[in-house]
């Protein structure tokens, strides 16, 4: 009896152990598995910082030069019939619209002065000397030509008041203009062009103009701390003469040595040397791009140069293409 009723009692006390310690578990909460670590995970991840998408490469601006422009004589005669949107064939039309900036040798004045050069006689004084309608302005908007070369040795063929009447018809058409025109030196003759990633000076070098040599490296040395990129666009030269001489040579690396990226020359009306000097590119004559000569193919035929200035790089990379010119006063691009 003694042993049973000490089993009983202990059987009593193990249950009601139990039964307290499943109480106590229900009342007490269990513990949850700490969320901080996701937390902080989370927290991390919404901290961190995205990577930085880099800024666009900037496109380089495309710059067209040509060789001499002239609207006069027979040219004059066909535009005044055929207008002067006629000049150019449909396929050099789209080369020209798709650059930045059309830079052309603009080969004499524009005046309200009758012509003296249509029906002239070929080689006769008047043959020579030039003056274009103001309706050429509209060949030049036209054809995305929003600078011009003025120095040249046609540009004073009627004089100071011709020089000031195609500043104003310019100037009218929101045209910008540089060269060494006025014998004087009463002036302006370097021009800026300023785009969104950079600039790009333009130098005159005019051999028909007293002191002009002076005047260029003088130019060069006011342009080229103020620009990216700077070009000399020159009228030097013999005409006709498709190889560059010894002098011409030294002067074109001196320009460069000067501060010059890039030379475009023009006047012999036609094509002649093209060579690399400490890296810039010297085209000696692009010939002719809008003319009237048809006695020979050499003066039939021109260059443009496509010029690709990269400012993220600070590089300039060049492209020809031939052009022919046919009567009674069309250019085309070459086959």
């Amino acid at each position: 009896m003694r042993i049973g009723s000490f089993t009983w009692w202990f059987s009593i006390c193990f249950i009601s152990i139990a039964a307290g310690v499943i109480w106590w578990n229900q009342r007490t909460p269990q513990a949850q598995p700490s969320s901080s670590a996701t937390n902080t995970v989370s927290n991390h991840t919404q901290q961190r910082s995205q990577p930085t998408q880099p800024a666009p490469t900037p496109e380089p601006i495309q710059v067209i030069f040509t060789g001499d422009v002239m609207l006069d004589r027979n040219i004059r005669t066909y535009a005044e019939t055929a207008g002067y949107q006629a000049l150019i064939g449909e396929q050099l039309q789209a080369v020209l619209l798709g650059a930045d900036l059309v830079v052309p040798n603009f080969e004499g004045p524009i005046t309200e002065n009758a012509s003296v050069s249509q029906g002239s006689v070929v080689g006769s004084p008047n043959n020579f000397r030039f003056t274009f309608s103001p309706d050429s302005v509209t060949f030049l908007e036209a054809f995305n030509m929003q600078l011009v070369n003025l120095g040249n040795n046609h540009m004073n063929d009627f004089g100071a008041a011709g020089r000031q009447s195609t500043l104003t018809y310019l100037d009218a058409a929101a045209i910008a203009s540089f060269g060494h025109t006025d014998p004087e030196g009463n002036q302006q003759r370097w021009h800026i062009e300023n785009f969104e990633h950079g600039s790009i000076g333009f130098v005159n070098y005019n051999q028909f103009v007293p002191g002009g040599r002076e005047a260029a490296f003088a130019d060069l040395a006011d342009i080229t701390p103020q620009a990216d990129f700077v070009v000399v666009v020159t009228h030097w030269g013999n005409e006709y003469q498709q190889e560059p001489n010894l002098a011409l040579e030294e002067l074109a690396h001196a320009m460069v040595d000067a501060g010059a990226d890039l030379i475009i020359g023009t006047h012999q009306h036609v094509i002649a040397n093209h060579e690399v000097y400490q890296g810039a590119e010297i085209y000696y004559s692009l010939g002719n791009f809008v003319f009237d000569q048809y006695f020979s193919p050499a003066v039939q035929e021109g260059l443009i140069v496509t010029a690709a200035f990269d400012f993220d790089t600070a590089t300039i990379t060049t492209e020809t293409d031939r052009v022919t010119m046919t009567k009674p006063g069309v250019t085309e691009l070459a086959e």
